[in-house]
């Protein structure tokens, strides 16, 4: 009788219920969908809309808070797991370093001379003076929400905010409680898996925010920024393309390869960095088409496709440069040139170790923003679009790995 009932057990299929069939939708389109129904919305609500940019608020301030920690981790476990030796590890950061710096200038110069967001006419957010004096309940709650990950724990004296933090990481160590702890790299790399997880949850609520603020937007400012959106796209695109054109040119005075052979050999790591948005899924297939089709020592290949990819995040950097300008010109704030100096230092740092969180463009951009000021309020306009920008800079960072490695190469092909 009891074998009966657990093979009845067993043969039950699981229950299918909205959130399950929303969890199955790709975070590209939930977003989507989200934008929608937040058009939607602010259409139908007006102005009533704006309380619904609470939540969306209440995402950015967890991802910022977050996103110090997770970068921290990122990089020192970056730099304790990744092998470099030989002679082609001197070289390698000098050409990490100058691709992404090339990146960043291409980004800002298109920015600036483009202008994407000029005259979109968004209204700056209040100060932090105006939001505490006209604070309702909710506004209240998120003032408790730390700003920092280690903040709390320090002189704020928020103790829902040290409350926060202990349910976070109390959810993601649950399942972890057993796990054997034998070296520092365990414990970093338990960290930073329970950062990744933590991220997880707040990433599925991403669409909220993208709704929330959406219908704000529409209700209270209506459709003129969306039209500065497209605009960004193309700028953003163009500037995408420039930095591969760079790519070919450096390929082919640089390398015994031809831009023809990088770009038909490496087609395949090309068009999955596209389709998965992951250039830390691709590594292994940019490392087989370097290696066997375009014909790159094994060295070589694995410096630029398996080491600098995790370092080198040009595409990425890039789109944070011009997202930074395109928002600061939206809401009519004027960068200097030291503002746009600390975007691209902090992009510059930000990028490094990235290539293993996922969708690191976000996690990352709040510190770009909050390095030189700009409200993250705004984030969430950008994500209506980074769904399809996203794929295309992760070929652009593939593209740039390609880069190194044909550059490690050499001028004269030599044979293994």
């Amino acid at each position: 009788m009891d074998d009966q009932t657990s093979e009845n057990q067993i043969a039950t299929p699981p229950r299918q219920g909205p959130i399950s069939g929303w969890e199955t939708i790709p975070l590209y389109g939930r977003i989507v969908i989200a934008l929608v129904l937040g058009v939607i919305a602010g259409l139908m609500l007006g102005t009533q809309a704006s309380v619904l940019a609470i939540p969306g608020k209440l995402v950015l301030r967890l991802l910022g808070a977050l996103a110090p920690a997770l970068i921290l981790a990122a990089i020192v476990h970056t730099f304790m797991t990744t092998q470099l030796g030989g002679p082609l590890a001197v070289r390698l950061p000098r050409l990490l370093l100058l691709n992404t710096l090339v990146a960043i200038t291409i980004g800002l110069t298109v920015a600036n001379v483009i202008q994407p967001g000029q005259g979109a006419g968004l209204t700056p957010p209040p100060s932090h003076e105006e939001t505490t004096k006209t604070a309702n309940p909710l506004a209240l709650f998120l003032e408790n929400v730390p700003k920092s990950l280690l903040g709390p724990l320090g002189d704020d004296g928020k103790v829902i905010g040290v409350i926060f933090i202990a349910v976070a990481f109390g959810m993601a160590l649950r399942k972890e409680r057993e796990r054997p702890i034998g070296t520092v790299g365990h414990l970093l790399e338990l960290f930073l898996e329970s950062l990744i997880t933590i991220l997880h949850w707040i990433i599925a609520v991403v669409p909220l925010a993208v709704f929330g603020i959406v219908a704000s937007i529409v209700g209270t400012e209506g459709f003129v920024q969306f039209k500065a959106l497209g605009v960004f796209v193309v700028s953003v695109l163009l500037g995408l393309t420039i930095q591969a054109a760079y790519y070919l040119v450096r390929v082919r005075f640089g390398s015994w390869v031809s831009p023809g052979q990088l770009l038909r050999g490496g087609r395949d790591a090309l068009v999955m960095a596209f389709s998965t948005a992951s250039s830390t899924a691709t590594m292994p297939v940019t490392y087989a088409a370097l290696k066997d089709r375009v014909g790159l020592r094994e060295q070589s290949a694995s410096m630029g496709a398996l080491v600098g990819a995790n370092f080198n995040n040009d595409g990425t950097a890039l789109y944070e440069a011009m997202a930074a300008l395109f928002v600061a010109q939206m809401i009519g704030m004027d960068l200097s040139l030291q503002q746009q100096l600390m975007v691209v230092l902090t992009s510059i740092i930000a990028s490094v170790g990235a290539a293993g969180i996922p969708e690191a463009g976000l996690v990352t951009m709040t510190m770009v923003f909050t390095a030189v000021g700009l409200p993250v309020q705004y984030i969430p306009i950008l994500l209506t679009v980074d769904w399809f920008l996203d794929r295309c800079r992760t070929a652009i960072n593939v593209m740039g790995d390609m880069n190194v490695s044909c550059l490690l190469d050499g001028k004269q092909r030599r044979e293994t």
